[in-house]
């Protein structure tokens, strides 16, 4: 296997298990120095960062643990800390980290909404603000961000991971326009995969029923090969986009466009917008369809 980011120092949240366990095998496969992040410990009281951190150093990489919650400014820059401190620079940061608490939305709990706010879009931005300034004074660096087809499309029951997902996203591109003057990139991936997050998805309706049946045949471990291009200095050309991986498939999301107009010289009237602009407008409307039914066919 090539070092295709060889000497790289990348940080991964999430990373003690799943897509995140994942991304941390790989960068360390191909060179790079690699700072697990995760709070989960097992039975026994073992962090699942150390576990993934001795993986690494038994196959003759270099890993640190960082057992610190994004979800708060001081800890997030702790994670961030912990790479200057044991590999004196940063050149990555993967914001995997996540929770689930789904939930229809006319149920939802303030304290369910907050929760996965907090971990997914509060935490992307405390991750990527505390690396800045060392990307800024070295010149580089790049984030990859775990966005999710709940917030491109839709899905049922997840109204705060969607909208944590879709502020990523808005996240990711401002960083991307941002940082652009200091060779600095931002991406979005959009996973599919069977992890343990996913494994919370309700089953609760013959249609979620047959969506958990297709995430299990989507192995977590196809989705790193492009975060590793992406943060390799080939990949650094790249950024502003919104990627998915399902099994074998890598996708390139569109991002929001206008898409057809309607004029009218003397203005608008609600009943000129009920005549005129709506019919016209209509044939333009997205369904309001869950991702799944965007993606129908089995994975390849």
């Amino acid at each position: 296997m090539t070092g295709k980011v060889e000497g790289k120092v990348v940080v991964v949240t999430g990373a003690g298990s799943g897509i995140g366990r994942d991304f941390a095998l790989a960068f360390a496969a191909h060179g790079a120095k690699v700072v697990v992040n995760d709070l989960a410990r097992d039975n026994e009281g073992k962090a699942a960062a150390q576990t993934v951190v001795d993986e690494i150093t038994a196959a003759g990489g270099a890993a640190v643990a960082a057992v610190e919650s994004v979800a708060e400014w001081e800890s997030a820059s702790r994670i961030v800390q912990a790479a200057m401190d044991s590999f004196g620079r940063i050149d990555c940061v993967i914001n995997n980290a996540g929770v689930t608490r789904d939930r229809f939305f006319f149920k939802m709990s303030l304290e369910e909404w907050k929760t996965v706010v907090d971990v997914h879009l509060n935490g992307s931005f405390y991750m990527a603000r505390a690396a800045a300034p060392h990307f800024k004074e070295q010149a580089s660096g790049s984030y990859i961000h775990m966005t999710s087809t709940s917030g491109l499309i839709g899905n049922l029951g997840q109204g705060n991971y969607s909208a944590a997902k879709m502020g990523i996203v808005g996240l990711s591109k401002s960083i991307a326009m941002d940082m652009a003057k200091f060779n600095v990139s931002s991406n979005c991936i959009a996973p599919w995969a069977w992890t343990a997050m996913t494994a919370n998805i309700p089953a609760d309706s013959p249609e979620a029923i047959a969506r958990i049946e297709k995430l299990k045949k989507m192995k977590s471990s196809k989705i790193a090969p492009l975060a590793v291009y992406l943060a390799s200095d080939a990949g650094a050309k790249v950024s502003g986009q919104i990627f998915g991986v399902r099994a074998n498939e890598i996708y390139l999301f569109s991002q929001p466009r206008i898409v057809r107009s309607v004029h009218r010289a003397d203005g608008w009237t609600p009943q000129d917008i009920e005549d005129h602009a709506i019919p016209a407008l209509e044939p333009s409307f997205f369904a309001n369809v869950p991702s799944m039914a965007v993606t129908p066919w089995d994975p390849i």
